[in-house]
């Protein structure tokens, strides 16, 4: 959306954010892991199990996001080198 108000970002600079997208995504799926390591060797007495499966869920989702990004990404470059 900042590429199509502004002249100085282009949508190839803002791909940087499919990167943090990922990184991001693939962090919250590791520590939704450990917590629902941690919550099967305290037999659920600390909680958080709903907060790990939330947190996986929401890590599957930043994934999937920065694949569309990247797939999205990936057309328009193709698309913008064969309409030269």
């Amino acid at each position: 959306m900042v590429a199509r108000e502004t002249e100085r970002v282009t949508l190839v600079d803002s791909s940087g954010s499919i990167v943090v997208a990922a990184l991001l995504g693939w962090a919250a799926i590791v520590l939704a892991r450990r917590a629902q390591d941690r919550v099967q060797i305290t037999l659920g007495r600390a909680g958080g199990r709903g907060a790990a499966r939330s947190g996986r869920i929401l890590g599957i989702i930043g994934l999937l996001v920065a694949g569309t990004a990247a797939l999205a990404l990936g057309f328009w470059g193709l698309l913008s080198l064969f309409a030269e």
